[in-house]
C-alpha cells in the first residue's frame, strides 16, 4: 500500500532537490589554480617583514578575507624577530634550511634547521622567530586577513 505524500513534504522535497541541483552546478562553475615553479612572480615582501626577503603570492592575498598561499624566499642568515599572528598560520619548507620556534625571546641555541618538506603548524597568539641558515623559501598557508604583531615593537620594520 502506497503512503501519500503529503502536500508540503513534496514541496520541501522539490526545494531540496534544486538545491542540490543548484550547488553541482556552482561546483561545475568551480576552477582550479595551477602555478607552474618558472611562473612564480618574486617580488618585494610585506613591510611586517624585515628587509631582504621576497615573497610570491600563489593564491589570494594575506591581507585579504580568504585563503592565501604566500611562498617567502629568505637570503642566508635571516631573521624574524619574535612575533605573533592573530590566525593560525601554516608553513611548509621548500628550500634550503629555515630554524622556527617559539618563545618571546629569540635564543638561538635552542633552534634546529628544518630541512625542505618540513612542516609546522602555529597557532593563532603563540609566539614565534624565524631564522634561515642558507637561502631557503618556504610556503605559508592561511586564511586572511592575516596580521604580523612583534612581540617588541622596536622590531617591526614598519
Amino acid at each position: 500500500m502506497k503512503h501519500p505524500t503529503h502536500p508540503i513534504a513534496a514541496a520541501a522535497l522539490a526545494v531540496a532537490a534544486s538545491f542540490g541541483a543548484a550547488a553541482h552546478l556552482h561546483a561545475a562553475d568551480a576552477h582550479h589554480t595551477v602555478v607552474p615553479a618558472d611562473a612564480v612572480k618574486w617580488g618585494a615582501a610585506p613591510p611586517s617583514l624585515p628587509p631582504g626577503a621576497q615573497a610570491a603570492a600563489l593564491l589570494g592575498h594575506p591581507s585579504k578575507e580568504g585563503p592565501f598561499v604566500l611562498r617567502l624566499k629568505f637570503p642566508a642568515g635571516f631573521v624574524i624577530p619574535p612575533h605573533r599572528h592573530s590566525k593560525d598560520e601554516f608553513v611548509t619548507v621548500i628550500s634550503g634550511g629555515v630554524a622556527i620556534s617559539s618563545g618571546e625571546r629569540l635564543d638561538r641555541a635552542s633552534l634546529k634547521t628544518l630541512p625542505p618538506a618540513s612542516f609546522v603548524h602555529l597557532p593563532a597568539g603563540m609566539p614565534h622567530y624565524l631564522w634561515a641558515e642558507k637561502e631557503s623559501v618556504v610556503q605559508i598557508n592561511g586564511v586572511g586577513p592575516f596580521d604580523v604583531k612583534y612581540v617588541d615593537p622596536a622590531d617591526d620594520p614598519r
